[in-house]
């Protein structure tokens, strides 16, 4: 039987990509699972791809605090407790910060942090007293600065930190506290990206075949909450990238730029 076999667990961002891979991964392994989107179509066809198992499913915008409250007492009602919270739902951006409008970098530092911050106040109470877990997905953006996405890399250094400091706070309490860095993974967020005016960009600038898929990013965070690790950086790149911005800042600032730059033009 598995571990998580009727634990609660609450998934942000549950309608695509890592998040979406989360839910189906959980509901596989016994688990209740409350997920909530924004988008509504998207959440009832997860519910009906999985028809018959625990799945509870609210529209909310993690951004807006209320709505947060409003997700996790529906989950409390519905379960009456929740073991663990992984906040997913994030968004990214791809512009220059020359030219990027402020109402953008908001936005993103609004879901990203915010988002993380809010739906964690209104969980603590519940998995403090189960012992429970708290995630954090985060990014390599939250190691290592990005060009093009400096409110993304900005709101995943908070998240990082964030959950540095609550996890310190609740070292004693056997709550585990836990950030997770997905390298480049292939899911929605690139095409979801905020351009400078705060459009998506509907498209990926990367090759997604070549990045790790996210069902199995899902399978490496589901074992590192298992394992109750601290911190988890996936893909090999990812590992490098925080390993070459620690040891040797100077030659990853040239290796970064290179990546995303072609002749003084971001292209990725």
């Amino acid at each position: 039987m598995s571990s998580f076999n009727n634990k609660v667990v609450v998934i942000t961002g549950g309608s695509d990509g890592i998040g979406k891979a989360l839910v189906e991964h959980f509901l596989q392994l016994g688990a209740k699972v409350s997920t909530c989107g924004r988008n509504y179509d998207k959440l009832y066809q997860l519910q009906q791809a999985n028809a018959g198992k625990a799945l509870h499913i609210f529209t909310a915008d993690v951004s807006k605090e209320q709505e947060c409250k409003n997700f996790i007492d529906a989950t409390i009602t519905t379960y009456n407790t929740i073991d663990i919270l992984i906040n997913n739902a994030g968004v990214s951006m791809r512009s220059l910060f020359a030219d990027v409008e402020l109402d953008t970098l908001r936005k993103v530092m609004d879901i990203n942090f915010w988002g993380t911050l809010n739906c964690t106040k209104f969980c603590l109470p519940y998995i403090t007293k189960n012992k429970g877990t708290i995630v954090g997905v985060s990014s390599i953006a939250g190691y290592r600065g990005l060009p093009g996405r400096t409110a993304y890399s900005a709101s995943k250094f908070a998240v990082n930190g964030f959950m540095e400091a609550l996890r310190t706070e609740l070292l004693h309490t056997g709550v585990n506290v836990m950030w997770v860095c997905p390298g480049f993974t292939s899911s929605n967020i690139r095409n979801a990206a905020l351009t400078s005016n705060g459009n998506a960009q509907e498209e990926s600038p990367m090759d997604e075949g070549k990045m790790m898929s996210s069902e199995a990013c899902a399978t490496h965070i589901i074992n590192a909450i298992e394992k109750r690790k601290r911190t988890l950086v996936l893909t090999f790149t990812g590992k490098r990238a925080v390993f070459m911005n620690r040891f040797f800042a100077s030659l990853a600032d040239k290796l970064t730029h290179n990546f995303f730059f072609k002749n003084g033009i971001l292209v990725k």
